[in-house]
């Protein structure tokens, strides 16, 4: 049994009660992770990142908590947060089934039917360590085109991980996307639904974590999750339609909403994202 004693302090203080034994754990792009078990009997995770960017774990509890709000898909409990770390209820990895990712899809569609105020949000988040901004806009097109494609395709192109020629690719997709994406009132998004962003729990259930939360086109979650690929996907999007069906045509638009995701892995990691991205702009001219 191990103890890290500056992490064991911090979480003692924010949480009020003894930290018995920590141990790390594996994964994450962004913050250092570590288990804690405590000497009330709970068990927790605690994500830390010294010089932390101003607001990014405020940023992530508060998507957390307004996905809760909708009494859909499974999100940990915020136990505490600070500048530079968050404190969640652990969740223990198990197995997952057929029948678990049938009751996601239908969470997930309850998630998305709780709505938001507008395309956006009231405050800016973050993708990953990205900042991103979320002004609302007025039409999913325009958000999506302004908040999410623009920024990103600009960063990327500034790294030098897009090309000019791959850039008026993209740029030309945003005058499209109007025509392209019927609209739909704004959903309650998860914003970042990639493979590792859900946790199969030894409870049957399954989970979400690290949000980009934002109110946007319901569409662009499912897209995610098709992106680098779920296990079980068909029968989450078995119980999605069960719930809610979603407008014709959805299974043609699923690489139009991953043009942005794309993009942000081109600014973070570079590896021939931006051309992929670029690729699946130019399907739709």
């Amino acid at each position: 049994m191990t103890r890290q004693p500056l992490v064991a302090r911090r979480a003692e203080e924010l949480l009020g009660a003894a930290v018995v034994s920590t141990a790390p754990v594996a994964g994450g792009d962004v913050a250092t992770a570590t288990k804690l078990r405590l000497s009330d009997g709970r068990t927790a995770l605690m994500k830390t990142l010294p010089h932390a960017p101003p607001d990014l774990f405020a940023a992530e509890a508060r998507g957390l908590r307004w996905l809760a709000e909708a009494g859909g898909v499974r999100v940990p409990e915020v136990l505490a947060t600070d500048a530079e770390c968050l404190i969640l209820r652990w969740v223990e990895p198990g197995r997952g089934g057929t029948d678990a990712a049938t009751a996601f899809g239908r969470a997930l569609a309850t998630t998305h039917a709780a709505g938001a105020p507008t395309y956006g949000l009231d405050r800016d988040g973050f993708i990953a360590r990205l900042p991103l901004p979320n002004r609302p806009a007025p039409t999913w097109a325009e958000f999506y085109a302004v908040r999410r494609v623009l920024p990103y395709l600009k960063l990327a192109r500034d790294r030098g991980q897009v090309t000019d020629g791959e850039a008026r690719t993209v740029e030309a997709l945003v005058g499209r996307l109007a025509a392209l994406v019927p609209e739909e009132g704004p959903a309650r998004l998860h914003g970042d639904l990639w493979n590792g962003n859900v946790l199969w729990g030894s409870d049957g259930e399954v989970w979400v974590i690290d949000p980009a939360a934002h109110g946007g086109h319901r569409e662009t979650d499912l897209a995610m999750l098709a992106l680098f690929g779920l296990p079980h996907l068909p029968r989450v999007l078995e119980g999605y339609a069960e719930v809610s069906p979603l407008a014709e045509g959805w299974e043609d638009r699923v690489p139009l909403h991953q043009v942005h995701p794309l993009l942000v892995h081109a600014c973070l990691f570079g590896g021939g994202y931006g051309a992929r991205a670029a690729a699946v702009a130019a399907k739709y001219l």
